[in-house]
């Protein structure tokens, strides 16, 4: 959604106008300072300055100013830098008219709608968990039985020859299944197979 969307969007209110539209973080700074805006609508996005940094230097000046942000950037680290800096609301460029429109109404009564802090790095690490469980998920569908043997008894702290006794084959076998390995975890030593396999959760030391 563009600018003159949310413009369009704003001003079809009967009990809502548009004071102003500007491009950089400087003139949001410039135009909210001097002037009383109740809402800023802002992109976390400007070609000088993040709108986090924007929005502090708002607050600063004009604390009743709520400020909505208005961003394609859901990340951990932009939600708390918007947190930071006092956002009231902090929507996807996904939202609907409604959405918009909702966020300004209840910033305008000085509600807030950013999750707390706690909640966010909270989100975070559920997302790093689920993420870190596809990883393993996926490389463990990659293994092959024989492979997750290997892998154990090397976690053991058995070298080649002592796996290759154990498992009544050749070294070079071991040492061929080994390299397979490095490869679907994407290391360059056995060690790093061994770390990696553990820090999946494939195996325990």
């Amino acid at each position: 959604m563009l600018a003159r969307e949310i413009v369009a969007i704003l001003e079809s209110e009967p009990e809502m106008s548009v004071y102003a539209v500007v491009r950089t973080g400087a003139d949001a700074v410039l135009v909210a300072t001097q002037q009383r805006i109740n809402v800023l609508v802002m992109d976390d996005h400007l070609p000088d300055m993040s709108g986090a940094r924007a929005a502090g230097m708002i607050k600063a000046a004009r604390p009743a100013t709520a400020i909505v942000f208005y961003t394609p950037d859901a990340t951990e680290e932009a939600l708390l830098e918007a947190i930071d800096a006092g956002a009231s609301a902090y929507l996807a460029t996904s939202a609907t008219a409604n959405e918009v429109l909702e966020a300004v109404r209840r910033a305008h009564r000085g509600e807030v709608l950013t999750p707390s802090v706690a909640s966010v790095k909270a989100m975070g690490l559920q997302r790093q968990i689920a993420a870190e469980e596809l990883r393993r998920d996926t490389v463990l569908r990659q293994l092959t039985e024989r492979e997750l043997e290997v892998l154990r008894l090397l976690a053991q702290g058995l070298d080649t020859a002592a796996v290759a006794r154990r498992l009544g084959v050749a070294p070079h076998t071991v040492e061929w299944h080994v390299g397979h390995l490095i490869e679907k975890f994407q290391v360059r030593s056995k060690v790093e197979v061994i770390i990696a396999a553990v820090n999946h959760g494939i195996i325990e030391l």
